[in-house]
């Protein structure tokens, strides 16, 4: 497997043993085995132990298999009690590697609820998993476990202090629209752009009757910026206004958001059949006005929704998983993100995910092409 087992054994092989006996099988062997079988289409431990033994003679080309392949049990085992953390680290340092970050790269931060991970015989809810998306590279940077979406504000600074975001754009929706999240990214050397509504006391209506007024006046007498953009495909027609001002000296949060220096007003209009649909949302952002700008950042965001958990739930059926035990659920997660971070980067077949998937299982070549990608 040449380089990438390098890649893999140099940020997994110091995550701690955490079995105390019963170790016939190097626990590098059972994580690379496993990785190898999430790419194949796997979704259980059942099938990874099938697909190891089917695959025994190339995993022996380039892995110790002291016992031969590992039971489901151990696979089930192993992976419910891997400290989350360190496992989350070590995906996290393997991304820094493979992926190199472009100034002004957009990372949406959203969180993902893994609905079937429960188990109400044990009183546990489903876990819900903050991630961090580079909307442009189409990678997973990193993610952190929380029990609710109401905590994903604990879980969002969390997150941001293991990545290095340094120059980028981060992009949060209302529920991370906190002064104290706002701070903390600009104290990292980024900007944000944080989706508005009225979690944030008067910010918001304030900043409504702002636009609102200057739309009836046509924006006379205040300085602003402007731009539109419209997509069209099958039917459907969607127009997006964006105007972005600087012009924030009336208003008293300026001193109290660190970095604030732009608001922006959002309309979106949908024509579907003759049906006519109309929004309007607000954003805050450190940027300067400059709405095209802005605009790129907005739709970009949406692409963790799109291109990440979309993606989990129709190719990797992530919402129909019934991994429960212990940490089993989110380290399962992270060795999807893996997953998912090397199937985007094998670029030399232009097919979905899904049919990636199914090709690395029939073919041990792509999948190489896969791992070293």
């Amino acid at each position: 497997m040449g380089d990438s087992k390098t890649t893999i054994e140099e940020h997994f092989s110091q995550i701690t043993e955490p079995r105390e006996s019963n170790k016939s099988h190097k626990l590098l062997d059972i994580i690379t085995i496993a990785l190898c079988a999430t790419i194949c289409g796997c979704d259980g431990w059942i099938q990874m132990e099938e697909f190891a033994r089917s695959k025994q003679e190339w995993f022996e080309s380039f892995l110790d298999l002291p016992h031969g392949i590992p039971s489901d049990d151990t696979f089930a085992r192993v992976f419910a009690a891997i400290d989350p953390d360190e496992f989350q680290k070590a995906f996290i340092s393997w991304v820094k590697v493979i992926q190199t970050m472009t100034r002004g790269e957009i990372v949406a931060i959203d969180g993902k609820t893994l609905r079937r991970s429960h188990d109400r015989s044990a009183g546990k809810k489903p876990i819900h998993m903050v991630s961090a998306w580079a909307c442009e590279n189409h990678m997973v940077l990193g993610q952190v476990k929380t029990e609710a979406k109401s905590n994903e504000i604990r879980a969002i600074p969390r997150l941001l202090d293991l990545l290095d975001i340094q120059d980028c754009i981060i992009t949060i929706d209302a529920m991370g629209c906190q002064k104290s999240i706002a701070g903390q990214i600009v104290d990292q050397g980024a900007d944000y752009v944080l989706a508005l509504k009225g979690n944030q006391g008067r910010l918001h209506e304030d900043i409504d009757l702002f636009f609102q007024d200057a739309l009836a006046s046509d924006f006379k007498d205040m300085k602003h910026e402007f731009w539109q953009g419209v997509d069209g495909d099958h039917g459907r027609i969607e127009t997006r206004r964006y105007w972005a001002t600087s012009d924030l000296a009336w208003l008293p949060e300026t001193k109290t958001w660190k970095g604030l220096n732009s608001a922006v007003m959002v309309h979106r209009t949908r024509e579907v059949n003759d049906k006519v649909v109309s929004e309007t949302a607000y954003y805050i952002s450190s940027l300067e006005s400059d709405p095209k700008l802005m605009a790129k950042a907005i739709r970009g965001h949406w692409g963790i929704e799109n291109r990440l958990h979309w993606v989990l739930d129709v190719s990797f059926r992530e919402d129909e998983s019934r991994v429960r035990k212990d940490h089993a659920p989110q380290n399962l997660a992270v060795l999807r993100h893996m997953a998912l971070n090397m199937l985007k980067r094998e670029k030399s077949k232009r097919i979905s995910i899904k049919t990636k998937r199914l090709k690395a299982g029939w073919d041990n070549h792509f999948l190489q092409k896969v791992l070293q990608a």
